[in-house]
């Protein structure tokens, strides 16, 4: 699910992920071999030149070490991905739900019962302290992705877009498959949102249909900024173990209201993943200071759940220290000494990262 601006080496460098994640998987798994520039100017075929298994036991997995990168270890020129085929069959439904605990507990059922869902979306109402306790499980990344704005994104989004959508916890999911198993697919899911309160989903089969109900979330970064003019976007992630989820999403609202920050949250429901977009005044010291201390500790809040600093958009300069208290000591002398092998010099975007 690339943005419009988005390259297939920028993706790989990135370690780029989104929408359909779950069900197809980040860019790192779908990269086969990259053809990469290394620092002293040779020239490296992560997997061999003109190589593509679909598995490999040959060495150390140097793809793997590219990808995610984030430019610090080489230039990344091709890539060889892995294809997947076009569903036959596709639908797309929205359903409203009391509060993000139920919608969050919702798409942990749809996953566990195992319906082949493309893509799943949320969107919580202005309620605190909806912390939902949802089984401890490990969902395979071959079942679903689903994604949740909070009440602020919801609005903003539903306005930017035109949707004229209520401000309550709205849940997007899309399921793929043949046209004779979608109607037992969706008759499932209904039933499922039905268990948690949901609203009676309404289906969308046709392209446009479809189109029009994901372009909310695709506006989120836009429908955000209109909702201070004139300020600046600030955007960061955090990942956690999806049982976590509800409980960490309330504390993040909470720790954005106490701050007296403008930070509607879009997220990635599926594989714990969520983001703040912080709209803020970037001339005015005092305002850009409450955000960097609010992604400190929103970053510490996901690794003392057991989560990471950033499950997609990087370490960057940002998250530099939050890396080293993720990884350990340990962790980041390795990845310290494979940048100095690689890159002696400090030539590939220095201060990033490390």
């Amino acid at each position: 699910d690339p943005g419009a601006d988005a390259s297939l080496c920028g993706m790989a460098a990135t370690g780029a992920s989104g929408t359909n994640a779950v069900r197809y998987g980040t860019m790192r798994p779908n990269v086969l071999n990259l053809r990469v520039v290394l620092p002293d100017g040779r020239l490296l075929h992560t997997a061999g030149p003109g190589r593509q298994p679909r598995k490999r036991a040959a060495g150390y997995d140097l793809t793997s070490l590219f990808v995610g990168s984030e430019g610090t270890l080489g230039f990344l020129t091709q890539a060889t991905l892995r294809l997947h085929p076009l569903p036959e069959a596709t639908a797309v439904t929205i359903a409203s739900f009391p509060s993000v605990g139920a919608a969050v507990a919702c798409t942990v059922q749809v996953l566990q019962a195992a319906v082949p869902v493309a893509r799943i979306g949320e969107c919580p109402q202005p309620e605190l302290g909806l912390g939902v306790q949802v089984p401890v499980v490990e969902l395979s990344s071959a079942s679903s992705h689903p994604e949740f704005l909070d009440e602020v994104m919801a609005d903003a989004c539903s306005r930017f877009s035109g949707m004229g959508l209520p401000a309550a916890a709205t849940l997007l999911l899309e399921l793929h498959g043949s046209r004779h198993s979608l109607a037992e697919q969706q008759q499932q899911t209904e039933e499922i949102v039905r268990q948690n309160g949901g609203s009676s989903p309404a289906w969308a089969e046709g392209l446009e249909e479809r189109e029009q109900l994901w372009s909310m979330r695709h506006n989120a970064w836009y429908a955000a900024l209109a909702l201070r003019p004139g300020c600046q976007g600030y955007s960061t992630d955090v990942c956690v173990p999806i049982s976590r989820l509800p409980d960490v999403v309330v504390e993040t609202k909470q720790d954005l209201q106490a701050s007296s920050l403008t930070g509607p949250m879009v997220g990635h429901v599926g594989d714990g993943n969520f983001h703040c977009i912080l709209v803020f005044n970037s001339q005015d010291p005092e305002e850009a200071q409450r955000v960097h201390a609010f992604t400190q500790r929103l970053g510490r809040r996901a690794l003392a759940a057991g989560g990471t600093c950033t499950g997609e958009h990087g370490v960057g300069l940002g998250k530099r220290a939050l890396l080293q208290e993720e990884l350990g000591q340990e962790g980041l002398d390795t990845l310290r000494s494979i940048k100095a092998a690689l890159d002696p010099h400090n030539l590939m975007n220095p201060g990033k990262v490390l």
